[in-house]
């Protein structure tokens, strides 16, 4: 390092204390002697994006894989172009730290009509913004700075959502002390007299229950209770399930695994397991409209154990201070104690009609191929539409990482996040799965994964448009209508040259000779546009369509 010690190396520090690897962000000038210090950083590399929303979401999919992410934009124009992206981590829970470049201390006290700001001397409009979507915010300041860093970090990382940094060109450069400590981050409260009393009313619950089902969702994921989650099934051999948030949390190989729970558009055995147990226990649970088909979930509440992040509730009555883990663990202490096995078998569903073989791909037979194509160890990122509802359906190998947004639900976020969940782990093989009208959002990144060396295999579904709003309300509108892109030309336009297979199937033999050439391809990116009809969709899409369009027209 060729510096004295600044706040921006403190930033940058603690950064890669909490396992920051890399830094996604475009430069602007309120953060390019920043840079320098990024450039110089020997745990942290640079990852430029090609605009800040796609910084944004990429840093989101790389936090999902790696545990937490970070961006760098500049002040006003850059940090306004990412809200959308830290707005989606805040809903679903993944910690991303925002470190905005502003203009120094001097020129916001002075009230100067500078540029990327409105030009009323107020400086701190976008902070204000930014409060309402993340966890913890810092206008920071000389001498203060290492203290709010600090804060802000270890919020972020408690609660798993965003934090934001609003950094002046002086306060990054201006001297500080390296860390003298690790951040030290409390453990959750913990009530051993509440753990007591909720462990005593499960266990009554648990005693005479015939029947038990584990409904499992990501927040068991974002809040470290995986294990925990294990020791559970393991304890009582349940039936098990997850939402579409969830996906990819259980092994859906094994035969306790039940299918994805979607309220009434769930496969029958998910439906069963769920609705027909005497008891459920709900872990890190959050019912939205797209996960349950309109909120058509029947659970009634005195018969589900719900654990939340911090607190339980039965019935009721809530338990609080609890630890997820806690919590967890405690249950399956109970469920070895009570010595119960809550195994049972479900007749899994069937095809009754035999498919009449057509010209053309259809939804049914693409996603049946990718089905076959999927191995352990994968990382599945499926865009909000036919994409997520096609792939949500799929039993995935064991091992495989899944990454969506059906709660937020920012189209064209998947194809920035498969770059971030790629950087995350360069190892692993990233399937992206992506409509056409959510590509043509960020097709931009597709450079950027170019230009990074990465190999993910991009699997473009082209159905002419927008087909999951075209399902919900306007067919034939207009308004459903996109761009119609040669796709086959784009990884070129991005300067792809000789480090992109590119490839077409419109038929089911097309599209098998294109998954084995992918299959055998692992040192390019691989570009494959799948075309189906227009409105031909996934069951589960449709089933969501239908009770969104009746939820919109009340």
């Amino acid at each position: 390092m060729t510096h004295s010690f600044t706040v921006g190396d403190y930033l940058l520090d603690r950064l890669a204390e909490i396992g920051v690897r890399h830094l996604f962000g475009v430069p602007g000038d309120y953060n390019l002697a920043f840079l320098d210090h990024v450039m110089d950083h020997e745990d942290i590399t640079w990852v430029g994006n090609a605009n800040e929303l796609n910084a944004a979401y990429a840093a989101d999919g790389y936090a999902r894989v790696n545990g937490v992410g970070a961006l760098l934009t500049t002040y006003g124009v850059g940090e306004l172009s990412a809200i959308n992206g830290i707005a989606g981590s805040y809903a679903e829970y993944v910690p991303v730290v925002h470190v905005v470049g502003a203009p120094s201390t001097t020129t916001q006290r002075a009230g100067a009509l500078v540029h990327h700001s409105l030009g009323d001397g107020d400086f701190e409009h976008f902070l204000r913004a930014y409060a309402e979507v993340t966890v913890a915010h810092a206008h920071l300041a000389v001498g203060t700075a290492p203290a709010e860093i600090d804060r802000v970090l270890l919020a972020a990382v408690r609660e798993r959502r965003p934090g934001y940094l609003l950094m002046p060109t002086d306060v990054a450069a201006s001297p500080a002390t390296p860390p003298r400590a690790p951040l030290a981050a409390p453990e959750p409260e913990l009530s051993e007299r509440v753990l007591t009393d909720f462990l005593g009313r499960a266990r009554e619950l648990l005693a005479s229950a015939g029947s038990a089902t584990v409904l499992a969702d990501f927040l068991v994921d974002r809040f470290g209770a995986r294990q925990e989650l294990g020791e559970l099934l393991d304890a009582g051999h349940f039936p098990r399930t997850t939402l579409a948030l969830g996906k990819g949390l259980l092994d859906e190989s094994d035969p306790a695994f039940v299918g994805t729970y979607a309220g009434a558009a769930s496969p029958k055995p998910a439906r069963q397991a769920v609705e027909q147990a005497d008891v459920v226990i709900a872990a890190g649970v959050r019912f939205t409209d797209m996960a349950t088909a309109g909120f058509t979930q029947d659970i009634a509440p005195e018969r589900m154990i719900d654990l939340q992040p911090f607190e339980a509730r039965i019935g009721e009555q809530r338990f609080a201070p609890l630890p997820m883990g806690a919590a967890l663990s405690g249950l399956a202490a109970v469920v070895r104690e009570l010595g119960r096995d809550w195994a049972r078998e479900f007749v899994p569903e069937t095809d009754v009609d035999v498919p009449v073989p057509a010209p053309h791909l259809t939804q049914r037979e693409l996603w049946a191929s990718v089905q076959e194509f999927l191995r352990p160890g994968d990382i599945v990122v499926a865009e909000q539409g036919t994409s997520l509802y096609g792939a949500v359906g799929l039993p995935l190998p064991s091992g495989t990482g899944f990454v969506g947004q059906p709660l937020w639900g920012s189209i064209g976020y998947t194809l920035p996040a498969a770059f971030g969940a790629q950087v995350a782990a360069p190892d692993r093989r990233v399937v992206l799965l992506i409509g056409d009208g959510s590509a043509l959002m960020t097709a931009q990144e597709i450079g950027s994964m170019l230009r990074n060396g990465l190999s993910p295999i991009v699997v473009l579904v082209n159905n002419d448009g927008y087909t999951v709003e075209r399902a919900i309300h306007g067919a034939e509108q207009p308004y459903n209508d996109i761009a119609r892109w040669n796709w086959s030309l784009v990884p070129a336009a991005m300067g792809a040259g000789e480090r992109a297979l590119t490839l077409h199937a419109g038929t089911v033999e097309e599209l098998r000779r294109a998954l084995e050439m992918a299959r055998a391809t692992t040192d390019r990116l691989v570009f494959l546009e799948v075309t189906v009809p227009v409105m031909d969709k996934p069951d589960l899409m449709a089933a969501i369509a239908e009770a969104l369009a009746t939820a919109n027209a009340r």
